[in-house]
């Protein structure tokens, strides 16, 4: 770098520390945050030991997906996996040996941006990438894509806090997508933000179907009611007690609070004063899980191959805290509604938090066609599969830290390794990373093994698109690239 573009590096990294120190260090507890860019590394015997689900179900694991994400079932039988930070989707192979694990991986499509929301609607395949919505004709009966990919809907807001898409087809025929926000609370420049979009098949006539959604995940329409069901995480930096995040009962024309109100009509510490009237008008929500967790996908189960009591019910992952003192979340929950309309929730797969150690976070489900649920784990990059009335064993086929740092970088020749750690190295400092990421435990994170859990492209995808709260820096693929070789240097794992 030359001393010009060094101290324009410094002084966008003074700038936008600064920025991250505002907005977490004046109610945060320092240490709780969990991003997934660390971690130790994970012993596969783990699950079997640690992962627990309601008597007469068992668990076990489907397919090994790497940032497997959102999933969808065709018609056929065969699993799609939305991976967004890889940006592709895959295809697992429809289970007709009745083994309970896939009969094949593939990649289905690539070269996408940030995919995320999957669904099928006649013979098409939609896939809701962080600034567009496109399409391909899919053979079900096949398991393949047919013709070429065309985007039908682009200049969505992309990128910040909130940047991957879920896409549904409702009852209607109608599309739906959610859009989460850009920041943690504000008034967003793009009134889309925040909200869920209505639009016909082709990508026409857009309209706002319902706004003050922070970031709807996950949603689905009840075959009880007919409405639609909504997860939304609530807004950061007010304790680890409030707000709860929440399930909503989404209609057309409303506002469900955010950023002018939180939980039940509580008037929001920076937007709510001089917004009473939209307050007052704000739609609570229907349940409330616990403040952080991070509820993400959900899916309502149709068949009758489980228990009567969970005939109608939800199943909600819960993808985890990252902000609080004490994790919370980790887990997948099932919710029951009453004769009332009262809803209980019940811990359905637990045990991927214990003693503050992580192991998965669950982040999608979906029923499948033999009446398991599966459910994807973007964390230790599997599928799992929890069935009733079978035997199952949790038993993954492949370590969940797949990568080698020796490998990884034994690629480069040892001279261009060393220019570029040396580069990364500098991008490092300029950008005072130290201050979230200090070797002393003081820090907001310890950054360990990383050479583990990533190989280059991996981490530098990652750092052009991280996880909320950590900053998207303004770095050319070829920093990105120097950063890596310097961090997977520097943490390269066991």
């Amino acid at each position: 770098m030359n001393r010009l573009s060094k101290w324009a590096a410094y002084a966008t990294g003074v700038i936008t520390l600064i920025i991250l120190v505002l907005y977490i260090g004046v109610r945060f507890y320092v240490g709780a945050i969990n991003f997934p860019l660390g971690g130790e590394p994970i012993d596969p015997k783990l699950l079997g030991q640690r992962i627990t689900v309601p008597a007469g179900f068992s668990i076990g694991i489907y397919a090994d997906v790497e940032n497997a994400r959102v999933i969808r079932f065709s018609r056929g039988g065969d699993l799609l996996v939305a991976t967004p930070n890889l940006n592709k989707v895959e295809l697992l192979g429809r289970d007709e040996n009745n083994d309970g694990k896939a009969d094949s991986q593939s990649l289905l499509i690539d070269g996408l941006n940030g995919p995320n929301g999957l669904d099928f609607f006649q013979d098409w395949l939609y896939i809701a990438e962080t600034d567009a919505i496109g399409r391909i004709k899919f053979n079900h009966d096949a398991g393949r894509t047919e013709g070429e990919y065309e985007r039908i809907v682009t200049g969505l807001p992309g990128g910040e806090n909130h940047w991957k898409k879920t896409l549904r087809f409702g009852p209607d025929e109608m599309m739906y997508v959610t859009m989460g926000s850009s920041c943690n609370v504000c008034i967003e420049e793009d009134e889309r933000r925040a909200t869920m979009v209505r639009y016909t098949p082709d990508g026409k006539n857009e309209e706002i179907f319902a706004r003050g959604l922070r970031n709807s995940a996950g949603f689905d329409w009840s075959p009880k009611d007919g409405s639609i069901y909504a997860t939304d995480n609530g807004r950061d930096m007010l304790g680890d007690n409030f707000p709860p995040c929440e399930l909503n009962r989404v209609e057309q024309g409303k506002h469900y609070g955010w950023p002018f109100a939180n939980g039940n009509k509580v008037a929001d510490p920076d937007f709510g004063d001089g917004n009473e009237a939209e307050i007052a008008s704000s739609i609570a929500p229907v349940f409330d899980f616990n403040p952080h967790n991070a509820p993400l996908g959900i899916a309502f189960i149709h068949g009758d191959s489980l228990p009567n009591d969970y005939h109608q019910a939800a199943i909600v992952a819960l993808h985890g805290s990252w902000n609080r003192s004490q994790k919370d979340g980790y887990k997948v929950v099932s919710l029951h509604w009453d004769d009332t309309g009262r809803i209980e929730e019940r811990d359905f797969v637990s045990g991927f938090l214990l003693n503050d150690t992580v192991v998965g976070r669950p982040a999608e489900v979906a029923e499948g066609p033999d009446g398991a649920i599966y459910i994807s784990d973007d964390y230790a990059s599997v599928i799992y599969r929890v069935a009733y009335g079978e035997a199952q064993k949790l038993q993954l086929a492949v370590p969940m830290n797949p990568y080698n740092s020796v490998d990884t970088l034994s690629s480069l020749g040892e001279e261009q390794q060393l220019i570029l750690a040396s580069e990364g190295a500098e991008l490092y400092q300029a950008y005072q990373c130290v201050a979230c990421h200090a070797d002393n435990g003081s820090s907001l994170k310890k950054l360990e093994n990383l050479g583990e859990r990533y190989n280059l492209e991996t981490i530098a995808e990652y750092i052009r698109r991280p996880n909320s709260p950590m900053p998207i820096y303004p770095l050319t693929e070829a920093q990105r690239r120097s950063l890596g070789v310097y961090l997977i240097e520097r943490y390269p794992g066991q």
